[in-house]
């Protein structure tokens, strides 16, 4: 009987950075790691990409999105010190006000002069803040 090999392969993520009147919407997380972070979460099996990011914002902060866009693939087997993930990250934009759910303690809406002010005491997850950073260098007025 021949023995089957496991396929270890990185977790596949997706995030959106997700525009509400001008300002970004963080969520505070609810599990470790603890901080800041852009709503977002894992791919389900049978999902695309694009229904994952849909699903994990109606859960995360109850909101519909608009104008979906993939913006970048974050790869680096450092960026979450649980597991080596990757994730697609998208820009969309939403019409109503979000609200924390799911894994979200709680959410807040930041300008881009808040978001690079983010220090210790309230700090961005993962590699959340580089993610932000590149945004901001291709897409902020």
């Amino acid at each position: 009987m021949k023995k089957s090999r496991e396929v270890i392969t990185p977790k596949l993520a997706v995030d959106a950075i997700v525009k509400y009147k001008n300002k970004i919407i963080l969520i505070e997380r609810k599990n470790p790691p603890y901080g800041w972070a852009i709503p977002g979460g894992f791919v389900d099996v049978g999902e695309t990409v694009e229904e994952a990011v849909k699903r994990e914002m109606k859960e995360e902060i109850n909101v519909k999105l608009y104008d979906l866009k993939q913006f970048h693939t974050y790869s680096d087997p450092k960026r979450d010190k649980r597991w080596h993930t990757v994730t697609l990250v998208f820009t969309a934009t939403c019409k109503t006000a979000p609200f924390a759910g799911d894994d979200a303690k709680n959410f807040g809406l930041f300008t881009k002069e808040e978001i690079l002010k983010l220090g210790k005491e309230q700090k961005l997850c993962f590699d959340h803040k580089q993610v932000l950073l590149d945004y901001f260098r291709a897409n902020w007025p």
